[in-house]
């Protein structure tokens, strides 16, 4: 049986603010600009506000890569 190396959930360095979706873009292995993309959509949809609250918590738990 084959083992996956599992990749840490880390800011990424390819940032526009924090870093946060550049980080779940890597974890995932999705193309950035999806992940941002998808992430105003879905802030747009919430209203802005909790999208807006989980970026900020996101961008301080998160370890740097």
């Amino acid at each position: 049986m084959e083992q996956m190396s599992a990749t840490q959930l880390t800011r990424s360095r390819n940032r526009i603010l924090g870093g946060v979706c550049g980080g779940i873009a890597k974890w995932l292995g999705w193309d950035v600009t999806l992940v941002r993309i998808l992430y105003i959509f879905v802030s747009i949809l919430s209203v802005a506000f909790p999208g807006t609250i989980v970026y900020i918590i996101l961008w301080i738990i998160m370890p740097e890569e």
